[in-house]
C-alpha cells in the first residue's frame, strides 16, 4: 500500500513538473478537458436549475391537482382548428361538478384575466396579477396569510367587493400602515382589503403571489361578462388523498360529458390536465436537453482526451532514459504502468477542476444577472465532473502507459543517452 501511495505522490510531482516545464504545451492540451468538463457541468447545472425553478413554481399545488379547461397543458392529437371550437368551462358546470363528483377535497372556479393597476389614494400598483377564484382555492393552494383572512364562501358566491393583497402590492400601496378595512380601487370599483399574503419571493417563472391579489371570481365575472373568451376559465380540483387518479379523472370527464350532452362517438371538448403529467412532461424535456448537451460536450472531451494522450506520449519519450534506469534497478512493468496512468489521471483531473472552477464563476455571474433565479452547482455535479475527468485521463493514458511499461531497460537507457 505504501509503495502505491509513494507512486501516487511521485506521479503528482511529475504532473506538476509537466505543467511547470511545458506550460504552453500542457495548458493547450488540457484546454480540451477543461472545455469539455465546463460544457458538461454547465449543461447539467443549467438544466437542473431550470427544472428546480419550474417545479418550484408549481410546488404550491399538489401533483395530483387537476385543472379542467379548454386548453391542453401538453402535446395533444386534437388539431388546433378543433381545439379553437371548444367551449370554455362555465360557472354552472363548476357548480354541477361540485355536487356530483365524489372523493373531492376541494374544487375551485377561476379566471385567468389580464394584469391591472390598483389605486389607493394617490398611490398606484401597476401590473398586478388578478387571482379571480372561488373561496375553495385557499384549500387547494398553500396560501399563507400574514394578516387578516381569505374571503369566505358567502363572499365568493355573492361576489362581494373584497380583496386579499400580495405582499409587494401591500407594500407599494400602504408601506407599513395597517391596510385592514381600507378600500382600494380596481376595475373602477372599491374593494375592501381583508387580508395580506406572506412574502414569498419570486423566481424566473413567478412562483409566488407577491405581486398578485385575490378577489371573488363572481365580481370579476360581472366585470367581464359571462361569455368573454379572453378570461380563460378553469376549474381547479384537488382529489382526496389515496384516490385512484385514473378512475377519478374518468368519472369527472363522464360527468362533464353528460352535462354537455356529448354523444358516445364525440370526443371530449375539454381537457383534463393533471400537474403530475405536466411535471413528467418537464422531466422529459430536461432529459432531452441533458442528452443533447452531453453529446455536444462529448466532442470537447474527445479532443481533451487526445490532448492528454499527446502529453503522455511526449512524457514517455522525454523520460525514456529514466524508465530504463528504473527497470534496471528492479522496477516492475506494473510500477511503470501505474506511474504514467496516475500522471495522466492527475493531469486530466487538474483540467477538470479548472473547468469546475469556471462553471462556479459563471454560475455566480449568471445568478447576478437573472435576479432571483439561482444557478445551482450541486456537489453531485461536481463529483460527476471530477469522475468524468478522471476517467478521461485513465482512458487517454492507458496506451502511453502500456508502451512505457514494455520498454526494454537496455534499449531505453541507450535511447535516452
Amino acid at each position: 500500500m505504501l509503495i502505491y501511495l509513494r507512486l501516487l505522490k511521485e506521479s503528482f510531482i511529475f504532473a506538476i513538473n509537466a505543467l511547470k516545464n511545458n506550460k504552453l504545451r500542457t495548458m493547450l492540451s488540457l484546454l480540451g478537458v477543461t472545455i469539455g468538463i465546463f460544457s458538461i457541468i454547465a449543461v447539467l447545472a443549467a438544466v437542473e436549475s431550470l427544472e428546480k425553478e419550474i417545479k418550484g413554481s408549481l410546488s404550491a399545488l399538489d401533483n395530483s391537482t387537476i385543472i379542467l379547461t379548454r386548453f391542453s397543458f401538453g402535446p395533444t392529437e386534437v388539431p388546433q382548428w378543433k381545439r379553437q371550437q371548444f367551449p370554455d368551462v362555465t360557472y354552472e358546470e363548476y357548480e354541477y361538478l361540485t355536487r356530483t363528483v365524489p372523493n373531492t377535497e376541494a374544487m375551485s372556479y377561476g379566471l385567468n384575466v389580464s394584469s391591472e393597476s390598483i389605486k389607493y389614494n394617490d398611490k398606484t400598483a401597476s401590473n398586478v396579477g388578478i387571482g379571480a377564484v372561488t373561496a375553495e382555492y385557499y384549500d387547494i393552494e398553500a396560501l399563507e396569510i400574514e394578516d387578516g383572512r381569505f374571503f369566505n364562501m358567502a363572499e365568493s358566491v355573492s361576489g362581494s367587493p373584497v380583496i386579499v393583497l400580495g405582499h409587494d402590492v401591500y407594500e407599494n400601496l400602504f408601506g407599513t400602515a395597517n391596510p385592514m378595512g381600507e378600500q382600494v380601487r380596481l376595475y373602477g370599483r372599491k374593494f375592501t382589503v381583508i387580508g395580506v399574503l406572506k412574502k414569498k419571493g419570486s423566481g424566473l417563472f413567478g412562483g409566488s403571489h407577491d405581486s398578485n391579489v385575490f378577489v371573488p371570481v363572481n365580481i370579476v365575472r360581472r366585470v367581464y361578462g359571462g361569455s368573454n373568451r379572453n378570461t380563460f376559465p378553469q376549474v381547479i380540483i384537488k382529489p382526496e388523498e389515496g384516490v385512484d387518479n385514473a378512475e377519478y379523472i374518468a368519472y369527472l370527464s363522464q360527468q362533464l360529458r353528460n352535462f354537455r350532452g356529448l354523444r358516445r362517438e364525440e370526443i371530449n371538448n375539454f381537457f383534463v390536465n393533471q400537474l403530475q403529467g405536466f411535471a413528467d412532461f418537464i422531466d422529459n424535456i430536461t432529459s432531452q436537453m441533458n442528452f443533447f448537451g452531453l453529446i455536444i460536450s462529448g466532442f470537447s472531451l474527445l479532443v481533451g482526451g487526445f490532448g492528454i494522450a499527446n502529453i503522455m506520449f511526449v512524457s514517455v519519450k522525454e523520460r525514456t532514459n529514466l524508465i530504463g534506469i528504473q527497470k534496471s534497478l528492479g522496477a516492475k512493468n506494473r510500477f511503470i504502468l501505474f506511474q504514467f496512468l496516475f500522471e495522466a489521471v492527475i493531469l486530466s483531473v487538474i483540467g477538470g477542476l479548472i473547468g469546475l472552477f469556471l462553471v462556479w464563476i459563471a454560475s455566480i455571474i449568471a445568478s447576478q444577472f437573472t435576479g432571483s433565479f439561482e444557478f445551482i452547482l450541486s456537489p453531485w455535479n461536481m463529483f460527476i465532473g471530477t469522475a468524468v475527468s478522471a476517467v478521461i485521463g485513465l482512458i487517454s493514458g492507458i496506451v502511453p502507459a502500456i508502451s512505457a511499461s514494455k520498454l526494454d531497460p537496455v534499449e531505453a537507457i541507450r535511447t535516452g543517452m
